[in-house]
């Protein structure tokens, strides 16, 4: 109950501000073109709170926080005083109306941009992509990828972590081709490498681009001595201690952690044999492993972690720059999020990306929820994520968004008169039809993954 209440709030947070940083964008352009705004609202429904400021704007907060809204003088919501048409928005000449409609979505390209400078202002710590292994027969061996290699650019795009990495790869979803610029294993040298992904198969819900690819990232060894006990866990009521070396379970060699993890999951509430080397000596104990629940099925838990060979230092990186860097970084990095949503609606279009890849509200609550919980960067990275993706969806051409007045704009432009009032009315009707299906399968979407 506590992890829902805290993936609420945090989305409710995100959410109110990407909405107010939308909003007001329209707000401020509408203000500098003259346009009289009547109502700055986030949220819809009953007021919560709200205030007149002294330009006569109203401000609210409303009950439902799943948008917002800025309401403009416009003649063709209600009448006019003939003093006052100058400052309706319909009476605005072409340019400064598309602005106008432009600048919500511009104000969260902009906000990711901000969000990002402040994250590599802070500085994110992250591990240099390189490969750890690679699986015989996959793509990535048919195109040569070695082990020890660093991946350097993805199609052109410079991946400095594994977070680039996967953003690039899975921009390739639908493609032909990928080229990897790589190093080889401890040189400088780089060299191109071109995947065939003529045969790629993958399903952003359940695989891991890397894995379905044959990658698997460079990490530390893992030990067989155990470096963590949960207090009052089974591994303690076993007399496991800090330190103690698995050599074997059920009288069977152990030489390598994942046996550890495999054999304690299949035996929930079942007692197993462990021998470990204590001091340079062995002994045998008897765990029982706790049950938890996983899914459908009940899974073996024994309370304890092995120790981490650390990371070697030429490994590790820390995302950090100076005021001026941090600006170019946090643009490129916006860049790269606007071009691979682009990517994934145009491919969600066509079918390259299955419907059932589209997440709605309860996963983006889940992610707010998470990256809350790992600190204000993370938190800030997720909000640039979504606040990228608020502004493309609303430059979709559905004339109940940002993009349908631009396409309406457009027309205009071309034809030298407003598209009438009926045209514009069906395509409000046939847009929001559209617009709540794709929430209905969102919605369904995330309803399947709980």
């Amino acid at each position: 109950m506590t992890g829902i209440l805290w993936n609420l709030g945090a989305f409710l947070l995100a959410l109110g501000i990407l909405i107010a940083v939308h909003e007001y964008g329209h707000f401020w352009v509408a203000r500098r073109c003259g346009v009289y705004v009547e109502k700055f609202s986030i949220g819809f429904g009953r007021a919560l709170w709200r205030k007149v400021g002294k330009d006569g704007t109203e401000y609210t907060l409303a009950m439902i926080p799943l948008g917002g809204y800025v309401k403009m003088l416009d003649e063709r919501v209600e009448p006019v005083d003939s003093h006052r048409r100058h400052m309706a928005f319909n009476n605005k000449k072409l340019w400064q109306r598309s602005a106008i409609v432009a600048a919500g979505p511009l104000a969260n390209f902009l906000f990711a941009i901000v969000a990002y400078w402040v994250v590599y202002l802070i500085g994110v710590p992250a591990v240099k992509p390189v490969i750890g292994e690679i699986a015989p027969q996959s793509i990535a061996a048919e195109a040569g990828i070695e082990s020890g290699m660093e991946l350097k650019t993805i199609s052109g795009i410079k991946t400095a972590d594994w977070e680039s990495v996967n953003m690039a790869m899975i921009s390739h979803i639908g493609d032909k081709e990928m080229v990897l610029t790589v190093t080889e294993p401890g040189t400088s040298y780089e060299i191109e490498k071109q995947l065939d992904l003529s045969s790629w198969s993958f399903d952003p819900e359940s695989e891991r681009v890397l894995t379905t690819l044959g990658i698997t990232p460079y990490s530390p060894k893992i030990t067989l001595v155990i470096s963590q006990l949960v207090e009052d866990g089974a591994a303690i009521s076993a007399g496991l201690r800090l330190n103690d070396e698995i050599i074997a379970i059920d009288g069977e060699s152990v030489t390598d952690w994942q046996q550890v993890v495999d054999a304690v999951r299949s035996h929930p509430q079942q007692a197993l044999e462990m021998e470990v080397l204590r001091g340079g000596e062995p002994v045998v104990l008897s765990l029982t492993p706790a049950a938890k629940e996983a899914g459908e099925e009940q899974v073996g838990y024994a309370g304890f972690a092995p120790k981490v060979e650390p990371w070697p230092e030429s490994y590790r990186i820390n995302l950090q720059y100076g005021p001026i860097e941090a600006v170019g970084k946090a643009a490129e990095k916006t860049w790269q999020l606007v071009t691979l949503t682009f990517d994934m609606v145009t491919k969600l279009v066509t079918g390259d990306v299955a419907m059932k890849n589209l997440s709605g509200p309860i996963s983006i609550a889940k992610g707010a929820g998470m990256t809350a919980d790992y600190g204000v960067v993370y938190f800030l990275g997720f909000l640039a994520l979504i606040s990228v993706n608020l502004g493309i969806v609303n430059l979709l051409p559905l004339p109940v968004l940002d993009g349908g007045h631009l396409m309406f704009f457009a027309i205009e432009a071309v034809t030298r008169r407003p598209v009438s009032e009926r045209v514009q009315d069906i395509g409000y009707r046939v847009g929001s039809a559209i617009l709540v299906a794709l929430m209905a399968v969102a919605l369904f979407n995330d309803f399947t993954r709980l």
